[in-house]
């Protein structure tokens, strides 16, 4: 009886130090946890960042143009009939009012020959009437159909004669003529192009830029170009531009001249246009790689406090390298530029910053 007795006050000492023992590691882990309150969030995030400083930026655009002849026509006929003679060589320069081909007027000269010989009969009518008048021997009404037949007639005879002018093609400027289309015998009508009639001695840039820069365009504005193939900087200066800025692209159209006299650049092919803007004293650039595209426009991450916070911001020009930053953020705030993707507001993050 005693012995099983003090194997029960065993059990139940044993039970009740179990149990004080329990409590106690429970209240253990309770004061780590509550000595420790970071203790259960995710690690930091190593990522690399830049302290932004405000500096000197030369605000230069970039954008795509092409280039036009100063002045390119398409060579046709004002009147219809057979190509007698041709007088230019495909690829030659040709000058101003210099007879590119003719077309066979032999028609309109029978018709000249007929009107003129009309006319001069309506003429002596004419001169007969008059003296009849002053001798009251016809009515002011006889005469006046008889100049009135004359003058019709006179007018029919110069019509006849600026068709016959215009059977002789003449280069309407200076240029160099491209290659025809046509044969002597081939019959033309006022819809055939014989060929091209380009100067190029001098050449259009024309190039559009966003609308936010329409105000810093100058009239005189020196730019510079570059041409496919090759590496050489030519110049250009800006001598019109659109009034009104396109309401579908939002851009405004501009142009510039060059010179061509060494016939370097061919019209029609695509020029790369730098343009100079205002040169802005306290400029804030960040690498592009920092910079998150988003419904509303773009955003970057800051760190506060040791957290990545976000920012939207406001953008200008673009480098190869950087862009300008116009509105979101100033000089001493640190970006962070990599890891950007795996980011999100209050992310602890550790900064090694890029020199």
């Amino acid at each position: 009886m005693k012995l099983r007795t003090l194997l029960l006050t065993l059990i139940i000492i044993l039970f009740v130090g179990f149990i004080g023992y329990r409590m106690k590691t429970n209240a253990d882990k309770a004061s780590t946890n509550t000595s420790k309150p970071n203790g259960d969030k995710k690690p930091s995030i190593h990522v690399n960042g830049l302290v932004v400083s405000e500096e000197k930026f030369s605000n230069i655009i970039s954008v795509s143009g092409s280039i036009d002849a100063n002045e390119q026509v398409a060579i046709r006929s004002e009147v219809s009939g057979i190509v007698e003679n041709i007088y230019f060589k495909e690829g030659s320069n040709v000058n101003k009012g210099q007879i590119l081909f003719k077309v066979n007027d032999i028609e309109l000269r029978a018709q000249l020959a007929q009107a003129i010989t009309r006319k001069n009969l309506a003429g002596e009518n004419e001169r007969r009437a008059k003296l009849l008048l002053e001798k009251e021997a016809i009515s002011q009404e006889e005469y006046d159909i008889a100049s009135a037949e004359y003058r019709s007639l006179q007018s029919q005879t110069q019509l006849i004669q600026a068709q016959i002018a215009k059977t002789a093609i003449k280069a309407p400027f200076s240029g160099k003529i491209g290659l025809r289309n046509i044969s002597p015998g081939t019959y033309l009508t006022p819809t055939t192009v014989v060929t091209n009639l380009v100067s190029a001695s001098e050449v259009k840039i024309t190039f559009s830029i966003p609308e936010k820069y329409a105000s810093e365009i100058k009239i005189n504005n020196e730019i510079e170009f570059t041409v496919s193939g090759s590496k050489e900087i030519l110049k250009a200066k800006v001598y019109a531009m659109e009034p009104s800025v396109d309401i579908t692209t939002r851009t405004l159209l501009v142009r510039a001249k060059a010179n061509n006299q060494e016939g370097k650049l061919f019209p029609g092919t695509y020029a790369n246009v730098k343009l100079p803007l205002n040169a802005i004293e306290k400029a804030i650039l960040i690498p592009t790689e920092a910079i998150i595209p988003i419904q509303n426009g773009k955003k970057v991450f800051v760190v506060t406090n040791g957290k990545a916070k976000e920012v939207q911001i406001q953008t200008g020009t673009r480098t190869e390298e950087s862009i300008l930053i116009t509105e979101g953020l100033k000089a001493g705030d640190t970006v962070i530029i990599s890891g950007i993707m795996s980011l999100k507001p209050d992310t602890t993050v550790q900064v090694t910053l890029k020199k």
